[in-house]
């Protein structure tokens, strides 16, 4: 079995929304990176997207100026399956997340990697482990990055149960040197950690918007205000020992919430959708982003998000 010190080299199969982000983590992390795509277009994006996020990166000092053409550089690109995975100890799957198109890619990868290379894919609910060869499972796990991945520290792991326990831990171990902040899931679950969270909230967000309760600002002020802050010293889980578990036990007793219906239909969302109204890339969704390129949004979130995360890392580090 491969030791950390034998990493060197990891291939990122897809260039699309994850990829460039992917690879710069792994390049800043000090790897050797091949980066897959068929498109000649995706493939000029990718590198285009990939070097705009270093300089932005050295723009808020995560980096040193320095360093953007050094990282820049330990990236490459193929056009073909063979030629990204050659020579790699690492292969990370983010194509497209159709179970017909990443089982395919895994006959492929099958046939042509040596035994003992991690495979991590970073689908987002489909059961991979279904459909990877046999042979392949004890090496395999999820590895699910948020998006833009090169700035959520968050990759949520996911072991089988052939995975070798050796395996997660160097998975991890890769992810950590490459900046992020990996957790360990025992078993697939579809959505992981994060994805379920935000799939209850999405239905009671739709919930109150459908049902003229208040407003798409009202939602977000309240949460910007109250909880969301609050999770960045407590989490989830431990506001349980703050609150008292003895009360929050009685609001499960007296069954002071009701879920809507899990087949809920959110006109609030749709309505939006038929108008062609997807957000920030054609300019209105939930939101009106009129006179403002999709580039200057993204580029006014990314450095808010780099000043959040810096705090978060802050108080991660030192827990209540």
């Amino acid at each position: 079995m491969r030791k950390r010190e034998d990493i060197k080299r990891i291939a990122v199969l897809g260039a699309g929304t994850m990829g460039p982000g992917i690879a710069q983590s792994f390049a800043t992390g000090g790897y050797e990176v091949c980066m897959f795509t068929r498109s000649d277009a995706t493939l000029q994006k990718a590198r285009s997207i990939l070097h705009s996020s270093l300089i932005t990166f050295a723009e808020e000092g995560e980096i040193e100026a320095v360093e953007v053409e050094t990282i820049f550089k330990r990236v490459s690109y193929c056009r073909t399956v063979e030629e990204a995975v050659a020579g790699a100890d690492f292969v990370m799957e983010t194509i497209v997340e159709n179970c017909d198109a990443k089982s395919e890619l895994y006959e492929a990868l099958d046939k042509i990697l040596p035994e003992d290379v991690y495979i991590a894919s970073n689908t987002s609910f489909l059961n991979i482990f279904e459909i990877m060869p046999e042979r392949r499972l004890p090496y395999t796990v999820i590895a699910h990055w948020y998006a833009p991945p090169q700035l959520i520290p968050l990759v949520e792991v996911v072991r089988n149960d052939k995975t070798h326990p050796e395996v997660v831990d160097m998975v991890m171990a890769i992810l950590n040197k490459s900046g992020k902040t990996s957790v360990h899931m025992k078993k697939f679950v579809p959505g992981y950690i994060v994805n379920r969270m935000q799939m209850i909230l999405n239905q009671e967000v739709f919930y109150l918007l459908d049902n003229d309760y208040c407003t798409a600002e009202d939602i977000d002020m309240a949460v910007k205000a109250s909880f969301i802050p609050r999770a960045m010293i407590i989490g989830l889980v431990q506001r349980f020992d703050f609150t008292g578990l003895d009360m929050s036990a009685n609001n499960f007793r007296n069954k002071s919430y009701v879920m809507p219906e899990q087949n809920y239909h959110p006109k609030a969302l749709f309505g939006h959708v038929e108008k062609g109204e997807y957000g920030v890339n054609t300019g209105k969704g939930f939101y009106d982003y009129t006179g403002r390129r999709a580039e200057q949004v993204l580029a006014k979130r990314d450095k808010q998000l780099f000043e959040v995360f810096r705090v978060a890392k802050k108080l991660m580090n030192d827990p209540v």
